[in-house]
């Protein structure tokens, strides 16, 4: 917004949002703070290319007055969308009982001594919004989406969150992966374990009943002998 000598302009940069084939418009806002009544004539630099109502009138004390610029439909993109295209707003002091249909392009005339007020308006293409870009081929659905990356290359805050998210994730499941592996291997090797213990004790136990058997028959086999020896000597006494 900027304030001039008679009337305050809002705004000083006229922007349109640039379409092919498609009449734009915006508002240029005048209010007259002061007491008097002031006259107006808006110019543009390409008259065939714009539309303004009004062109021109007059601003009550205290009041405002809208001018809606309409741009006609374009039929070629200007390159790089830059516009030179320029708006002159000129105001004057004029009598109060002066209407609308009184305004003259006489009262603008400097070279008539008038007091003339001029500001300039500068003219903005805002380019169109780009659409969304295609899902890229070989994209499987119901995938996790990557996290995107802004204009300059870096993840934003929620991305970020997110993709550290996945990856805290994937990593703990990894983990239970690899604990659940873990404990079935022990688990297998503690049966093995029990298994030879059982195995161990079996033959343990086979043993010792071996042992068992063998030192009874040594015992009554030497009874026997001893009997033996004892018949056979009580016969070669007494003989």
């Amino acid at each position: 917004m900027s304030s001039g000598e008679l009337l305050e302009i809002d705004p000083l940069e006229l922007s349109f949002p640039f379409e092919l084939k498609k009449q734009i418009s915006c508002s240029i806002h005048l209010t007259n703070n002061s007491d008097n009544h002031i006259a107006f004539k808006v110019k543009t630099t390409s008259p065939k290319k714009y539309c303004v109502r009004p062109n021109s009138g007059v601003v009550l004390p205290r009041s405002t007055c809208d001018v809606i610029v309409t741009m006609q439909a374009q039929r070629e993109t200007p390159p790089d969308m830059q516009c030179k295209d320029k708006f002159l707003v000129q105001s004057v002091v004029i009598d109060q009982d002066a209407a609308t249909k009184d305004v003259t392009i006489e009262m603008f005339a400097k070279e008539s001594g008038n007091v003339v007020n001029e500001v300039k308006l500068r003219v903005v293409y805002i380019p169109p919004p780009q659409p969304p870009s295609p899902v890229p081929e070989g994209s499987e659905e119901g995938s996790s989406p990557r996290p995107s990356l802004s204009d300059n290359g870096n993840l934003n805050a929620s991305e970020l969150l997110d993709a550290t998210r996945a990856y805290a994730d994937g990593i703990q499941q990894e983990k239970s992966s690899e604990n659940v592996a873990l404990l079935s291997k022990l688990t297998q090797e503690k049966n093995v374990a029990v298994d030879q213990n059982k195995k161990l004790r079996q033959e343990l136990e086979l043993v010792r009943q071996e042992a068992s058997m063998t030192q009874g028959g040594f015992s009554l086999m030497f009874v026997i002998i001893i009997a033996l020896l004892g018949v056979v000597l009580g016969y070669m006494f007494k003989n």
